[in-house]
C-alpha cells in the first residue's frame, strides 16, 4: 500500500496577481486588521517570534507563531501544531504577485481536533481558493 513513512501531502499553493501596490497587499497580510478583513480575527504582530492566535470560530483560538518576516516580500508563521503558512509578495509594475503556501500536511497526522489531515487539506484547499479571491477584493477596492 505504499511507504507509510512518506506520508507528506503536497503543500497548498496559490499564486495570484493583484491589481494593487505591494505596500497595500503587505498591509493586508501583515497587520492584524488586514488579516481580519479577509481571513479571521487575530492578534498578529509583524515581529519574528511573536506568538498570536487566530480566532477560528467554532474551532476556537488557534495558536500561531511568526517564524520569518521580511517586509514587504515574505512572511511565515506556524499555525496550530503542524501547519506553516507563508505569504510571498513580488512587485510587478504597480501590481503585486501574491503567493500563499500552506504546508505541513501529513496523511498520518490529525489536527488538534482529531480530524485527519487528508480530508481537511481538501477542505482547506477549497477554502484558500475563496480566500485569495476575498483578499483580492479587499486590496483592489
Amino acid at each position: 500500500m505504499g511507504n507509510e513513512t512518506q506520508a507528506t501531502l503536497k503543500d497548498i499553493k496559490y499564486t495570484v496577481v493583484y491589481n494593487a501596490p505591494i505596500a497595500k497587499v503587505w498591509d493586508a497580510v501583515a497587520t492584524a486588521e488586514g488579516i481580519a478583513a479577509w481571513f479571521m480575527p487575530n492578534d498578529f504582530k509583524p515581529v519574528e517570534g511573536h506568538e498570536f492566535h487566530i480566532n477560528a470560530g467554532q474551532f476556537g483560538m488557534s495558536p500561531c507563531k511568526v517564524t520569518h518576516i521580511d517586509p514587504p516580500n515574505s512572511l511565515s508563521f506556524n499555525w496550530g501544531k503542524d501547519w506553516t503558512l507563508s505569504f510571498e509578495l513580488n512587485e510587478l509594475d504597480g501590481k503585486t504577485e501574491f503567493t500563499l503556501i500552506h504546508g505541513g500536511w501529513d496523511a498520518n497526522k490529525v489536527t488538534e481536533f482529531g480530524a485527519p489531515h487528508t480530508p481537511i487539506r481538501d477542505n482547506m484547499n477549497q477554502g484558500w481558493a475563496g480566500l485569495v479571491k476575498k483578499l483580492q477584493g479587499y486590496v483592489e477596492a
